[in-house]
């Protein structure tokens, strides 16, 4: 259940249309998700997808274990990591009640952990708090084969010397999830899952069960790989060692049922959502967009909200866009391979296509290729240009723009790319200038309007 992060955001779209999936996007993943299990030997996967803030598609693929041969979306698998963020949502729900605060000291309710007295709560759930990762590894310890504890994890891995000061670094942290869960169900009464149940999944219509009990023939199969060898079953952790920090069992569905009402803002307050998705900051200052259980970042202009998960022969991958409302949910019965984070990477492309151009950016792309062509010919029309865009272009610019240019001839495309935005009162847009041999990339800023003075024209050089 180390973490692994999954490169996903890196590799996606623009914003999304909030529409059902055409047929078209349908079979898209169905190919993608097919060609992935075939290409590395996972035995399945099962898939969700929000768009538009609802859940627009459900299905799964594959041999879920030996006992069952036929993929059903409704299967629970291990979500494993991904648990985490409903640890942190029940210490957030206790604290609207005052039971708790998140700057409360760990000592103040679980005795004898190193540097108890300095560890806040909020540095247990945002992976600063110094305690050492009682399973960093990528395969089960010997340990993992005996059923254990949170107070047994608690006593081997959070008694030792911390591995930093609390609050001055970032390290991903299960044993600081498990003493999280501890101070959940001291301060709530009762089993965590039983407060999680109550609050949370039962308002949300969600079946969410014990990893631990969420094994045997009517379940999903972790499994495992050698090197290349062949795909074999893994045998499960014995009980108690997910808890707090990976316990979970969901399908797909019903995760994007959780994303839904994180987009929407319902089930936990606004302020709690908030307060998880806040990237918490070192001493420093600093800050890799951790919040309170979940990754925060942006990429081509979409903020996302992340975590992907590892259990005993199961990865998972949960991504959320929150400006685009659309979500993400992959799970896969496999521990090897990259399939889960290819398939994740491949539905965004296909989930988050750009939104349909307004008129005035189509004005605008048209506007914009009559003075590149203006540009690449030297017939630059100086009355389209600010005062400043006139000095700009003096002879010398504009003589390399016309020679480098024109050499090329027409191109084959001219395209905005990402979103238009607003900048020191000008609009800019992104463009990018295809040809055979070679890519190109315009940035554009312009006074409002279709036709509105351009104060920068910039080419370069594109992948």
């Amino acid at each position: 259940m180390i973490l692994r992060l999954l490169a996903v955001a890196a590799l996606l779209p623009a914003p999304a249309i909030a529409q059902s999936l055409t047929p078209a996007e349908t079979a898209q993943i169905d190919t993608l998700v097919t060609g992935a299990l075939g290409d590395t030997g996972v035995p399945s996967a099962s898939i969700a997808v929000v768009r538009g803030g609802r859940i627009v598609f459900a299905k799964a693929y594959g041999k879920p274990s030996e006992a069952i041969a036929t993929a059903d979306p409704k299967l629970p698998y291990q979500i494993a990591s991904i648990s985490k963020q409903f640890t942190a949502a029940a210490v957030l729900l206790l604290e609207d009640e005052g039971k708790l605060s998140l700057d409360d000291t760990i000592a103040k309710y679980i005795p004898g952990i190193t540097g108890g007295d300095r560890i806040t709560i909020r540095q247990l759930l945002s992976h600063t708090s110094g305690l050492q990762d009682y399973w960093p590894q990528d395969y089960s310890f010997a340990a993992m084969a005996k059923p254990v504890t949170p107070q047994q994890i608690v006593d081997r891995w959070a008694k030792k010397p911390l591995d930093f000061q609390p609050g001055t670094q970032w390290q991903y942290s299960n044993t600081g999830y498990v003493v999280a869960g501890m101070i959940v169900e001291k301060v709530a009464h009762q089993p965590l899952l039983s407060f999680l149940q109550q609050r949370i999944f039962k308002p949300l219509d969600i079946r969410a069960l014990d990893q631990d009990k969420a094994i045997g023939k009517a379940f999903p199969q972790g499994y495992g790989r050698f090197a290349l060898g062949p795909v074999r079953p893994e045998t499960p952790s014995a009980d108690g060692w997910l808890y707090a920090a990976g316990e979970l069992s969901m399908s797909a569905q019903d995760l994007a049922k959780w994303d839904v009402a994180r987009l929407n803002r319902t089930t936990l307050p606004a302020d709690d959502w908030a307060a998880q998705e806040t990237p918490v900051k070192l001493a420093d200052g600093s800050s890799n967009g951790y919040g309170l259980g979940v990754f925060t970042g942006s990429a081509n202009g979409s903020r996302y909200v992340e975590h992907s998960g590892e259990a005993v022969g199961f990865l998972s991958e949960n991504t959320v866009y929150p400006d685009d409302k659309a979500a993400i949910v992959v799970l896969t019965n496999s521990w090897f391979s990259d399939a889960t984070g290819r398939i994740a990477a491949g539905v965004a492309k296909i989930v988050l296509q750009p939104a349909a151009a307004s008129a005035e950016d189509t004005a605008a792309l048209a506007h914009a290729r009559a003075v590149y062509d203006q540009l690449r010919t030297g017939t630059l029309d100086r009355k389209g240009l600010t005062e400043d865009a006139n000095y700009y272009f003096k002879p010398v610019a504009l003589a390399d723009y016309r020679a480098s240019l024109g050499a090329l001839g027409d191109p084959t495309a001219f395209a905005q790319t990402g979103k238009t935005r607003l900048r020191g009162g000008f609009v800019n847009r992104t463009y990018r200038i295809t040809y055979p041999d070679r890519a190109l990339s315009l940035s554009a800023y312009a006074e409002p309007g279709a036709t509105g003075r351009y104060e920068q024209l910039l080419v370069a050089p594109a992948q």
